[in-house]
């Protein structure tokens, strides 16, 4: 690395000119190039003298992290910029990752700064009064980059230790489910009633506030650019402003000039009972006392000496069985002393002819095992009988030891399961969403498929139709592999939805040109459905004419003249549109199924998260021996009218 050039990683704040910190304006002016994301670069737009600009769209974020080191070590002054903070959310990560990656040095390599700006959960606050005046955390809800589960995890902890909650990319167009896994996750753990601020856009134009409850928050709109900021449990609306008082238990007055502990008083022991310090002292009080009391017990408990009984050994804790009266008979005799000897004999299961005078005398023996492990059997089968519901049963088996008498380890853990998957009383179920088809290339939905998603959807679900001529089913239940079951018995084709593969082809001129077909089917059968970097679309077409347009997806294949042709890396949407590449002409049936699986084998294993197929294909350059080329940059012409 040549060491002469200079990275400034700025936070630029909400986005009003006001908000952005001086560093941050000098750090503007200095750089030579300014590369951000289009609606940032055109935030800032007034404060730029003329630097060179490089803009990219969402989810393009290594991309620009890349671009800025690159020109950065060719010697320039570049500003990677953020809106907020750079480093809460922001790219200040990413451009060090991709200094890492390449064995950047800090005292030889290109010279990085980082500039703070006033981050979301900040301005967004000061909008709505103060909600976060004692403990908060900021989550991010999108699971782009971050597993759903264990996001969802860390909202059940937040919720749980009532920090205030600042929720960062709540929802997107594609992204619907996970506010509403959200909300449901905190009704668990927070009152219904409990205050929460939307803020869209703070500081900017189209700026708009919203009060709401925890409850009511779904009713209102939520966006990319919300975000939303739920109190907690002391967390109160006073006059239209949303305000966390800055302790649980205050130790000040508000309603008198003098205070009733002084500033050096506040901090006794005493005045603190809920502090750490406090609970050690009443602890090791306790403890003292406790101590004193169990001596006395145990002295009090201690059995007194007893002449010794004909029968019984010393220290064996049992007393002696009493002899059957006379005439009683053998039978008797055999019911007071079973097979085993030594074993006492209940009073319950004495024989009808003794009387009740003559029951053994039983002192019972110490159990082996100790009140901890009983207690903990007793929890354990209560949760395996469902005795304990919900929550309660799934922390206790999440932490319980197996349980006596259970035999093996794989009973506890199928229980377990059960148990855990049990919907606690009240609980809604989540939403589940599945994509659905008739068929790879039959786009024709009988009557009895249709009824089917209708019954499923109920009242609670919906249906989504696609251009893909595939059916999202959206539906909150516990049981979502019993629903799968159900459509897979229908003849449904049944996909997940997010970043996977999908797999998609014409009607095959209604199936008059069906040849192709079991090629498509195998590809949906070894392919579809996996996951990939972001959503993929392999695409088949049966006859030249490609009027489905596998041409413009991100893996195309044509059937023509008994071969296939394959093209690699289209775009089929946004200003830059093109078509993919064509790369192979003539491929045989034997040949083609295994170069597609080859291809999406590689692009999963290499691609970065969010990476576009047709943006790996460009910057791996070379795929299974398939060579990118670029394409030539359109020129643009001034119309000679309109725009």
């Amino acid at each position: 690395m040549q060491g002469q050039g200079k990275l400034l990683v700025i936070g630029f704040g909400p986005g009003a000119m006001e908000h952005i910190t001086n560093r941050a304006l000098e750090a503007l002016q200095e750089s030579e190039v300014i590369i951000g994301y289009n609606t940032y670069v055109d935030l800032i737009r007034p404060l730029l003298n003329g630097q060179a600009i490089v803009r990219t769209g969402m989810t393009e974020e290594v991309s620009r992290a890349q671009e800025a080191v690159r020109q950065a070590e060719m010697g320039k002054i570049v500003a990677v910029i953020s809106s907020g903070d750079a480093g809460v959310y922001g790219m200040a990560g990413l451009v060090y990752e991709v200094l890492m990656e390449q064995g950047w040095k800090p005292e030889s390599g290109v010279a990085v700064e980082v500039i703070p700006g006033v981050s979301a959960i900040n301005s967004c606050a000061s909008l709505l009064g103060a909600p976060v005046m004692h403990d908060a955390c900021t989550i991010s809800l999108s699971d782009h980059l971050t597993p759903w589960d264990t996001i969802i995890r860390r909202v059940e902890a937040a919720a749980s230790a009532d920090f205030v909650i600042a929720l960062y990319n709540p929802r997107s167009g594609r992204r619907t489910r996970q506010i509403v896994e959200t909300q449901e996750m905190l009704l668990r753990y927070r009152d219904p009633k409990t205050p929460v601020g939307l803020v869209k856009s703070a500081y900017r134009d189209r700026q708009d506030v919203v009060m709401t409850t925890l409850e009511d928050m779904l009713n209102h709109d939520i966006g990319m650019l919300t975000t939303v900021i739920i109190g907690n449990s002391s967390t109160m609306m006073y006059e239209g402003l949303m305000v966390t008082p800055r302790g649980y238990q205050r130790k000040y007055t508000l309603n008198t000039a003098e205070q009733s502990l002084r500033p050096h008083e506040r901090l006794r022991t005493e005045a603190e009972p809920w502090s750490l310090g406090a609970k050690e002292a009443r602890a090791a009080t306790s403890g003292e006392a406790a101590g004193a009391d169990a001596a006395r017990e145990a002295q009090a408990a201690k059995p007194q000496a007893e002449p010794a009984m004909p029968g019984v050994s010393a220290g064996t804790g049992l007393a002696p069985q009493s002899q059957p009266p006379a005439g009683a008979g053998a039978s008797a005799a055999q019911a007071s002393h079973p097979a085993g000897g030594g074993t006492a004999v209940l009073a319950g299961e004495r024989p009808a002819s003794a009387p009740a005078e003559a029951a053994p005398r039983v002192a019972v023996a110490s159990p082996q095992a100790g009140a901890a492990e009983l207690a903990a059997e007793a929890l354990t089968r209560l949760a395996v009988g469902g005795a304990l519901a919900g929550e309660s049963a799934r922390r206790w088996l999440d932490a319980a030891p197996a349980a006596p008498g259970m035999s093996g380890d794989a009973p506890q853990a199928a229980v377990a399961t059960a148990v855990r998957t049990a919907p606690a009383p009240g609980q809604k179920p989540p939403l589940f969403e599945v994509g659905v088809s008739p068929g790879v290339g039959n786009k024709k939905f009988t009557a009895v498929q249709m009824a089917l998603l209708a019954q499923c959807a109920s009242e609670d679900g919906e249906l989504e139709y696609t251009p893909e001529h595939q059916i999202i089913l959206r539906v909150p239940t516990f049981e979502p592999d019993r629903l799968v079951d159900e459509l897979r018995a229908a003849n449904f084709i049944v996909v997940p939805i997010g970043d996977v593969i999908k797999v998609k082809a014409c009607d095959f001129c209604d199936m008059e040109k069906d040849d192709a077909v079991p090629m498509a089917n195998h590809l949906q059968a070894v392919i579809g459905g996996l996951n990939a970097p972001k959503e993929t679309s392999v695409a088949l077409n049966g006859c030249g004419m490609a009027c489905y347009g596998a041409v413009l997806e991100d893996i195309g294949i044509v059937y023509r003249k008994g071969g296939y042709d394959l093209f690699l890396g289209g775009k089929k949407f946004g200003r830059n549109a093109h078509p993919a590449q064509p790369v192979a002409e003539g491929i045989t049936g034997d040949e083609i199924g295994g170069i597609v699986e080859r291809i999406v084998a590689e692009y999963r294993e290499k691609g970065h998260p969010n990476e576009r197929f047709h943006k790996f294909f460009k910057r791996v350059g070379v795929i299974q021996g398939f060579r990118h080329v670029d394409a030539p940059v359109t020129v643009e012409v001034n119309p000679i009218c309109g725009d």
